[in-house]
């Protein structure tokens, strides 16, 4: 195991492995404070994140951060890493590789930067996004150019995308038509019309699936819907000929976290072919839909790598999106503030958080979404979300997540609203998924300049959905 020595001001600093570097470069969070791994002081950070920066690239395959005897994980990561694409940048420092991505990223040099992908680990990508500022990560990501498809396209430049979640304490249906409603009347929708069901029972997920389906195809509305439920229920109705869309799945960065969630790989995999075989999209096959968050494998106890050392929440939510990357998904986000203050402790850890993962996500290759979120006993409010909302947007997101008023009832967080949306569409000149947009102009939704329309709901096309015939 390699020790990597700094001294700043006359003190020196010593990190065992790499495993103990990356924890302490990362920028202040609660999480790692709970697992033991965080630095001690901004000094010791500073000097982490120096002795970080000269770390030479191939070292992070030398060294698996997470045993490859005993984490399936770790084998994906090295058994598919591309050494051609690495061959690139295999010459570089984690240093070297900020100042090459800046660099691609000021030329916006999408090309490069996608053909440098497959070459990237999980723990590289984290390494460097340590050494960034929050400008670095909105500028890389925002020159990343990642696409998918299914109904609609997700990833265009110019574009951001919503989820439109409408859940509801005791799935009623009303209620989630109601909610339907109220997002697609302004303009949210285009990413996924997706469920957290109240319960993971396969006839409530079938009964939400079909109210979805026959609001999709009444309306012929360009846009794929998802109830999430755990994978083995969505194969289950996917056999009963129910009309599944998109496949969901909450994932981690290590096999225990992943077990945790009562998933694996392989299982992934038989999902993802199993939901490309039913052919249901019309612009693309991308059928996966995941969410992760840092302080997952923490909160699952699954979070030691090489000599039982606790490893970073961000990196291990970084090799989340190896997971992500081996199903060619439609669509990635990170629930950033759902965990809780345990993990984020306030506003500027979250937006932190939001940015890393993004720009971790986006770069590994991965169609990244945001849900900009927080719990009530955080040290966050509103303000912070339109924060990380704006920033988000310029860093070229390619969705967020918007619930009925920002106050998602039924899983009791703060999220963002559909007039959220609106409003990071309006002020930083975005527009929905191509598909979508050509949809809501059809009905009239849109002004000449492609701006949602302020609309009555009982004189809209779309009224009956609320009862009015």
């Amino acid at each position: 195991m390699t020790v990597y020595r700094q001294r700043i001001g006359g003190t020196g600093y010593a990190f065992e492995g790499l495993v103990e570097l990356l924890a302490k470069a990362t920028p202040r969070r609660s999480g790692d404070e709970l697992a033991g791994c965080a630095a001690r002081s901004d000094a010791e950070r500073a000097a982490a994140q120096w002795a970080l920066a000269e770390v030479p690239l191939p070292e992070f395959l030398a060294e698996p951060v997470v045993p490859y005897e005993t984490d399936e994980v770790t084998r994906l990561i090295i058994d598919t890493h591309d050494r051609s694409a690495f061959a690139r940048v295999s010459h570089l420092t984690v240093g070297d590789l900020r100042d090459w991505l800046l660099s691609a990223a000021a030329r916006d040099d999408a090309a490069a930067l996608a053909a440098v992908a497959p070459g990237l680990t999980p723990e590289m990508v984290a390494a460097v996004s340590k050494i960034m500022r929050n400008q670095d990560l909105i500028a890389v990501a925002r020159a990343v150019r990642v696409r998918s498809g299914f109904r609609t396209t997700i990833g265009l430049p110019g574009t951001l995308a919503t989820r439109l979640q409408p859940n509801h304490p005791t799935d009623d249906p009303r209620g989630i038509a109601a909610a339907v409603l109220d997002g697609l009347l302004l303009g949210c929708g285009d990413a996924v019309i997706g469920i957290n069901p109240a319960t993971d029972s396969p006839r409530a997920t079938a009964d939400l699936l079909a109210l979805l389906d026959e609001v999709r195809r009444r309306y012929e509305i360009p846009a794929q819907s998802c109830v999430l439920a755990h994978v083995t229920t969505t194969l289950e109705l996917i056999s009963a000929g129910a009309p599944v869309d998109l496949v969901f799945q909450s994932i981690a960065g290590t096999e225990g976290a992943n077990s945790g969630f009562g998933v694996n790989l392989s299982l992934l995999r038989e999902a993802n072919e199993a939901g490309r075989s039913l052919r249901r999209g019309t612009v693309g096959d991308n059928v996966m839909y995941f969410e992760t968050g840092q302080g997952s494998a923490l909160s699952a106890d699954a979070h030691r790598g090489a000599g039982g050392a606790p490893v970073d929440q961000q990196t291990l939510e970084a090799r989340a999106y190896a997971v992500a990357r081996e199903l060619d998904p439609l669509l990635v986000n990170t629930v950033v503030g759902f965990i809780g203050p345990e993990y984020l402790y306030d506003g500027k850890q979250i937006v932190r958080a939001g940015l890393e993962d993004h720009f971790c996500g986006k770069l590994l290759g991965l169609p990244m979404g945001v849900d900009v979120c927080y719990t009530n006993h955080a040290e966050a409010d509103s303000d912070d979300m339109d924060t990380l909302l704006t920033l988000l947007g310029a860093a070229g997101a390619a969705f967020v997540i918007a619930v009925p008023g920002a106050d998602d009832v039924m899983l009791g967080y703060q999220s963002l609203s559909f007039h959220d949306a609106l409003y990071a569409r309006k002020v930083l000149g975005l527009r929905p998924a191509p598909e979508f947009a050509d949809w809501l102009d059809r009905l009239g939704l849109l002004d000449a300049q492609g701006r949602i329309r302020e609309v009555e709901p009982l004189s809209s096309p779309l009224r009956a959905l609320a009862g009015g015939g």
